[in-house]
């Protein structure tokens, strides 16, 4: 048996009001893994995520370890999981270590020094769309909304278009 993973999402705000709200409703999920080796490291970060969680929604926080060794366990039989990343390297991590994902929701990667910015609120270096262009190649959806109601934006599309101008 293997987890039941409603979204799988790259937001490097992790859990914050679209997420708590709009996402578990529509995902109708009772459980949110932070999968993120620096934010499990990281107390304050643990506590505060774990405080962010809506109303019959447990959080945790896991390491990418953790994520690849409780994947198949029987603990997650029956749960709704959303899985919540801060960046693409680590959901291709675990795509290499052979968890299956269909599509990959991308909802807000800030911009900082050395990234570009693809749309108003996502920013991605080299090694961001590299990861993204080898989770394509795995035949996973990568699709740029923030709340469900969004249209979606194919993130590959839209960085083939910037290539162009």
């Amino acid at each position: 048996m293997v987890m039941d993973i409603r979204l799988a999402r790259i937001d490097d705000r992790l859990i914050h009001g679209q997420v708590a709200t709009a996402w578990s409703k529509s995902t109708d999920i009772s459980r949110i893994l932070v999968v993120s080796d620096e934010v499990a490291h990281d107390e304050l970060r643990k506590f505060l995520l774990k405080e962010a969680a809506p109303p019959g929604v447990k959080s945790n926080v896991i390491t990418i370890k953790k994520m690849i060794e409780v994947y198949d366990n029987d603990l997650f039989e029956g749960i709704k999981v959303m899985l919540l990343f801060t960046n693409p390297k680590d959901v291709a991590q675990l795509v290499q270590a052979g968890i299956h994902f269909t599509s990959i929701n991308i909802g807000g990667m800030r911009f900082t020094d050395g990234k570009r910015m693809i749309t108003n609120f996502v920013s991605v270096d080299d090694d961001d769309i590299k990861a993204f262009r080898y989770l394509d190649q795995k035949g996973v959806e990568l699709e740029i909304r923030k709340v469900p109601a969004d249209r979606k934006v194919n993130l590959i599309e839209l960085l083939q278009k910037e290539k162009k101008t």
